[in-house]
C-alpha cells in the first residue's frame, strides 16, 4: 500500500466508521454490528446513550420497547449486548454437553415454547440461592436460566420491568463450518472497532468457536484483501478495505457526548493513541480515587475528544452538566455554542 496515513486520518476514519448520520433503529443496529448493554442509568443505560446519536428521535428505552419486533438477540459477544440474529447465530452452537439435572428439568418444563418470567419457575423449582460470579447471591433457577441462555438453548424474548423474559430457542441446523463462523466473527470485530489496534484485536477475548485462531484468520483476511494493515507511530492498525480514510469527520461542527462503552472509545489504549489522554470508566472506582467522575461521558468536538461531562439528575427533575477538560479548546466561542446544542439534545432525549 502506498497511502500515507497519519493519526488525524485514523481519528476521522474511526469517527466516520461508527458515528454515521442518524437513521432508523433497525438500520443503526445493522451498521453498528453490536451494541453493548449496561444497567447503570447515569443518566441512561449505555445502549440508549449509544443509540441516541445514531437513531432519529431516539428516546430512553426505545430498544427495550421495540426489541420483540427487531431481528436481534441479546447475548455475550466481546461484552454483553444486542446484535443482529444473523450474527448471533455465528456464536452458536456453544457446548451443550453435561447439562445438570436441574437444567434438563427446566428445559423439559419449557417445551411449550411460550415466553416465561423467572418467577414462573420458582413454585416448581424453589427459591434456593447460590453464590453468583460477583460473590453475592442469586436464585438457583436464575443461574440455570443464565447458563441455558449462554449455551443458546434459551433466548431473551423481552424484558418486564428490567427482568429478562425467556423463551426456548428454535434449534436450526448450523450450515457454516467452525472456520467460516470464526472468520465472519473476526471480520465483524474488525469492522466494529475499525481502525483497530492489531495487537488488541488479536488478543481480544470474545465468544469464539472452539479452535478459532484470531491471528491466523487476520492473516487470511489480509491475504484476501478484505482488510488492510497500516503502521502509524509504531502501532499496526487494521480496518476493512472498504473503509474510507480521507475527508473530514461526519458532523464535524458538532459536539457529541459519548457513552462510556461507545465503540468509538471502547478500546482505551486506542483512545489514548488517537486522542492523547487516558479515559477510564470509574463507576466501580472508590470515590476518593476517581479522576473524571462516576459516569463521565467523553466529549467529542469535531474530530477531537477534548474532555468529559458528568450528568446528574436533580431533586426537581432537571439535569446538571459538569464538564472537565483534558485539552485546550480550539475556537472556544463556537465550542460553547455547540455544547449548548448538545446539552439541549441530551435533555430532550432524557425527558421524552
Amino acid at each position: 500500500m502506498n497511502k500515507r496515513i497519519n493519526t488525524t486520518d485514523l481519528r476521522v476514519a474511526a469517527i466516520n466508521n461508527t458515528l454515521f448520520a442518524p437513521t432508523t433503529l433497525p438500520a443503526a443496529l445493522k451498521k453498528l454490528g453490536f451494541v453493548q448493554a449496561d444497567p447503570i442509568q447515569a443518566p441512561a443505560p449505555a445502549q440508549d446513550l449509544i443509540l441516541r446519536l445514531r437513531v432519529k428521535n431516539y428516546s430512553v428505552g426505545d430498544l427495550d420497547r421495540r426489541y420483540a419486533s427487531l431481528d436481534i438477540e441479546e447475548d455475550y459477544f466481546y461484552a454483553y449486548g444486542f446484535m443482529q440474529r444473523s450474527h448471533w447465530r455465528l456464536l452458536h452452537p456453544r457446548n451443550t454437553d453435561d447439562l445438570s439435572s436441574l437444567e434438563l428439568q427446566v428445559l423439559q418444563t419449557l417445551q411449550s415454547g411460550e415466553p416465561f418470567h423467572p418467577k414462573d419457575l420458582e413454585e416448581q423449582f424453589g427459591k434456593e440461592k447460590v453464590i453468583n460470579a460477583w460473590g453475592g447471591y442469586s436464585k438457583a433457577t436464575t443461574r440455570v436460566l443464565d447458563g441455558l441462555h449462554h449455551r443458546g438453548l434459551l433466548r431473551i424474548a423481552g424484558r418486564k420491568k428490567g427482568i429478562r423474559i425467556y423463551q426456548i430457542t428454535e434449534q436450526s441446523q448450523q450450515h457454516m463450518s467452525t472456520d467460516e463462523r470464526s472468520r465472519e466473527l473476526v471480520f465483524l470485530l474488525c469492522r466494529i472497532f475499525a481502525p483497530c489496534l492489531e495487537k488488541n484485536l488479536r488478543k481480544l477475548p470474545f465468544s469464539k468457536p472452539e479452535g478459532c485462531d484470531t491471528k491466523l484468520i487476520l492473516a487470511a483476511l489480509l491475504a484476501d484483501g478484505l482488510i488492510e494493515r497500516h503502521v502509524i507511530d509504531g502501532d499496526a492498525y487494521l480496518f476493512p478495505a472498504s473503509l474510507s480514510l480521507g475527508g473530514t469527520a461526519d458532523g464535524a461542527s458538532s459536539v457529541r457526548f459519548l457513552a462510556p462503552f461507545d465503540p468509538l472509545i471502547w478500546d482505551r489504549e486506542r483512545f489514548e493513541r488517537l486522542w492523547g489522554w487516558q479515559y477510564r470508566f470509574e463507576a466501580y472506582t472508590p470515590v476518593a480515587k476517581r479522576v473524571r467522575g462516576y459516569y463521565a461521558l467523553p466529549v467529542l468536538w469535531r474530530d477531537d475528544v477534548v474532555g468529559w461531562v458528568n450528568i446528574t439528575k436533580t431533586d426537581d427533575g432537571s439535569y446538571d452538566f459538569e464538564f472537565g477538560f483534558a485539552k485546550k479548546i480550539k475556537q472556544p466561542a463556537q465550542f460553547k455554542i455547540e455544547v449548548e446544542k448538545e446539552v439541549d439534545r441530551m435533555k430532550q432525549f432524557l425527558q421524552r
